[in-house]
């Protein structure tokens, strides 16, 4: 497989299709010794099952597996860190992926990982000590939505392997700037995408869309914006991609596309439905994480129009810690007339915040 190549098969059966295309990208040859330390970085950010469209199909590293291990790889890690607020570990066994451990396949926690300060071009980052120590890392990222950022796909997944801290800390850099740099000194030796079913809204699930499709590529810059453009985003409209390019991580096009197979049935690449942007429109935010923001969104689309309405203006955020205000969300909203505890606070308990206003 070149390294301006996109691979992409159709279906809905996640682990023949994961084989399948790493046979077909020659993955055994990419990676090369069998003594290596292989990484496999799934996407799970809570702890949610794949069908629900937030996080990546056990099926499909389960495919990857079967295909190293008959290949005479057996040194494989699968490492992830959930968002703040929840925990990868619990996302072991919510998300189906236990059983690799008695296939004799590492899980690492990597917010229970140790950490050590790198410096990625500029920008001082912890990283976790198990991604520093892997060889050929897997990223296996979910093609869905994000909140705040439009996209989260392989750049972005990587924001795992950092701690709580740091994932905080991103948000208050602005986040797409940290993302690319990030990618610097985190490996991405080969990507495979889950397309089958990834929520194109937000980034926690909830509404998945049918995509039937895995796609993967070499190059994390070019896959970023072939997934951009397949749910219909300029990569303009996502710093990270542009920022990551001019860091030297990888080209954002020309991309050559070959499709292993040809499935009439697979529908159109699927579209948001911009229900995020309308919903932002009540929220003043600035450096929010993605759990609390996320956790805001959610509450705010499960109430009606006119109870929207009436809410006003509501701030979430770490730039309002000390500052005064009238409707907050999150810790860093406590000095607010009305603030929502919680670091972060869970959707529901947004939600019934909200209504109490009402």
């Amino acid at each position: 497989m070149q390294k301006n190549e996109i691979l992409i098969i159709y279906g809905n059966t996640p682990a023949e299709m994961a084989a399948k295309i790493a046979e077909a990208a020659d993955l055994a040859r990419l990676i090369g010794d069998r003594k290596k330390r292989i990484g496999l970085k799934p996407n799970l950010v809570v702890s949610r099952p794949a069908s629900e469209g937030a996080t990546t199909h056990p099926e499909i590293a389960a495919g990857l597996v079967a295909y190293l291990k008959k290949n005479g790889f057996n040194n494989i890690v699968i490492l992830e860190g959930a968002w703040v607020g929840d925990s990868a570990t619990r996302a072991f066994s919510a998300c189906g992926y236990s059983g690799f451990a008695r296939a004799g396949v590492k899980l690492v926690d990597t917010q229970r990982d140790s950490y050590e300060t790198v410096d990625c071009k500029g920008i001082k980052i912890d990283i976790c000590k198990t991604a520093r120590k892997i060889d050929f890392m897997i990223n296996l990222p979910v093609l869905k939505g994000h909140c705040q950022t439009r996209l989260t796909c392989a750049l972005k997944n990587q924001k795992g392997v950092i701690s709580d801290s740091e994932k905080r800390r991103f948000h208050g850099l602005g986040l797409h700037r940290p993302i690319a740099h990030l990618n610097t000194e985190v490996r991405n030796d080969f990507i495979l995408v889950d397309g089958i079913c990834g929520d194109l809204d937000f980034e926690e699930g909830g509404n998945p869309v049918f995509g039937g499709r895995l796609f993967a590529a070499r190059d994390p810059v070019l896959c970023d914006a072939f997934a951009a453009s397949l749910i219909g985003y300029n990569i303009s409209e996502i710093p990270y991609i542009g920022l990551a390019e001019k860091l030297g991580i990888g080209v954002s096009g020309p991309v050559a596309v070959r499709e292993l197979n040809k499935n009439s049935a697979a529908p159109p690449p699927p579209k948001p439905t911009g229900k995020v942007r309308q919903l932002a429109g009540f929220i003043k935010e600035e450096n929010a994480c993605s759990a609390c923001y996320a956790g805001l969104v959610y509450a705010l689309s499960r109430l009606g129009r006119n109870e929207q309405s009436r809410l006003g203006e509501i701030c979430i955020g770490q730039g309002f810690k000390g500052k005064k205000g009238k409707t907050g969300v999150g810790l860093c909203t406590a000095a607010f007339t009305a603030s929502c505890p919680g670091c972060p606070p869970t959707g529901t308990q947004v939600l019934e915040f909200l209504r109490c206003k009402n």
